[in-house]
């Protein structure tokens, strides 16, 4: 259940990038969808820079409420706001400038590089306010909150999809911006919804807001970033590891032609779908194995680990299965019936699909291993599967098969993840790990989520018990 909303968050984003992709490919056609195919590669990698200290920051949220330390998980909330407005706005900038060198040598197709230019920049310029909201996003989950965040991920899907075609086609009072007006509208959604979030986490008191007699907090505990950047940091290498591997998988789908890329782009659409189960189950496990942790319920932490590695290999069984029959049909949406580019997208996907379980089994356990901060293992079983195996596989065996060979990569790095990810959860030391030094107090929470902490001495509302009878979970500042 409190996967559901990250799911729901998760199919929402994905629902936006299909819009987003349907419209600059029927509008603009396979040029401007090889452009945001390479632009969201580095897209997809910068925020995979980011991943890492905002699970950390989760995590220590989450781990400080499930031992009901309110003032630590304050002061890691304003330490990792101020870390998190310098590491966009750096990123943002530098990023817009090196942006053409960027897409060069990621090898884009010159007749796609001008407009990936216009759209990556734009992004760049979106970056701050894209990682604010993540983190913010991410925190509240911190706390035992999935729903909220839903809500406003419904909120700014809504404005990207409705904001693309009218920018991208200058519908009405709308400047007519192509390529960069689908990006636009991912700048303008998110900033309005973040703007909105907070001011809504402001008036229902949350304890992630820092109001203006905590600002002090906002000045960095440089023993909270030390920790930060100690456990953040493999988890960003981590993101930024497969984040790159797919960067340089495009390069070489890029060597193939602007067919083969759209048929890549395409497929890796559906991928998206057929990941997300997975990831919001990751989410989900590592939210409530960080509360345990805090707690010392490690005993629950090895039933939600169980638990979440049979319900991913479920449900990315059960939309794989679905894909292989309606294939064919499914991409229609995104490429035109006539289009060459639709049976390479077909082949491409009869290779690749089924390894996507796997890899579902294997984000479950990286989830729980890393709640505890063990976050080392994680990161080495990634760099050997992508950059051991899958990249080696693609670069040694295409002169004999071609691209075949870039496709069977895919489903065997997957493989390969799970093999050295499940030995570890099995054999390896991380129950004995800890993000944070902690001793859970007497009446430490006994449910997954926990309950929100408060001062000993003060009462609960009625409506507040009411709330919680519901399920929600009140939170005061």
């Amino acid at each position: 259940m409190f996967s559901l909303p990250v799911l729901g968050s998760n199919i929402l984003q994905a629902l936006n990038g299909s819009a987003n992709a349907i419209w600059v490919s029927h509008v603009l056609g396979e040029t401007g969808l090889t452009a945001t195919s390479n632009g969201n590669q580095i897209f997809f990698l910068m925020l995979g820079a980011s991943f890492g200290v905002t699970m950390a920051a989760n995590i220590m949220i989450g781990q400080a409420i499930g031992a009901r330390n309110e003032a630590l998980a304050k002061r890691v909330i304003g330490t990792a706001t101020t870390f998190f407005i310098v590491l966009s706005l750096l990123i943002g900038v530098l990023g817009g400038i090196a942006t053409p060198h960027i897409l060069d040598a990621m090898k884009t197709p010159a007749a796609a590089r001008l407009d990936a230019i216009a759209y990556l920049r734009v992004i760049f310029a979106a970056m701050p306010f894209v990682y604010f909201f993540s983190f913010v996003m991410m925190a509240q989950r911190g706390t035992g909150d999935s729903k909220t965040p839903f809500y406003f991920a419904l909120l700014q899907v809504g404005l990207d999809i409705t904001l693309n075609p009218l920018l991208i086609m200058g519908i009405g009072p709308f400047p007519k911006m192509g390529i960069a007006g689908s990006a636009t509208s991912t700048l303008v959604s998110q900033t309005f919804t973040l703007l909105i979030m907070l001011i809504h986490l402001y008036r229902r008191r949350s304890i992630l807001v820092i109001r203006p007699s905590e600002w002090r907090l906002l000045i960095p505990d440089f023993g909270i970033i030390r920790t930060l950047l100690t456990k953040g940091t493999p988890m960003a290498l981590q993101m930024m590891v497969i984040s790159f591997a797919a960067v340089t998988m495009m390069s070489f789908v890029n060597r193939y032609g602007v067919h083969t890329s759209a048929a890549y782009g395409a497929a890796s659409q559906l991928w998206t779908y057929v990941q997300m189960p997975a990831m919001a189950l990751g989410a989900a496990v590592s939210s409530m194995a960080a509360q345990n942790i805090g707690a010392g319920k490690m005993d629950r932490v090895e039933q939600v680990a169980k638990t979440g590695a049979l319900f991913a290999v479920l449900f990315t069984g059960l939309p794989i299965l679905v894909l292989y029959f309606a294939d064919p049909f499914v991409l229609r949406v995104f490429l035109k019936g006539a289009s060459a580019s639709l049976p390479i997208a077909v082949h491409i996907n009869s290779i690749v699909l089924w390894g996507f379980v796997p890899f579902g089994v294997a984000f479950i356990f990286s989830g729980i291993i890393r709640a505890t901060g063990d976050v080392w293992p994680p990161l080495l079983a990634m760099v050997i599967a992508l950059w051991g195996v899958r990249v080696p596989m693609a670069h040694f065996l295409e002169p004999h098969i071609g691209a075949d060979a870039i496709w069977f990569s895919f489903p065997v790095g997957s493989s390969m993840t799970l093999i050295l990810g499940g030995g570890y959860f099995l054999w390896g030391p991380w129950r004995k790990s800890r993000m944070l030094d902690l001793t859970p107090s007497a009446d430490a929470p006994d449910t997954g989520l926990g309950q929100p902490m408060r001062e000993e001495s003060e009462a609960i509302t009625g409506e507040e018990q009411r709330e919680i009878d519901r399920g929600v979970q009140p939170v005061r500042g």
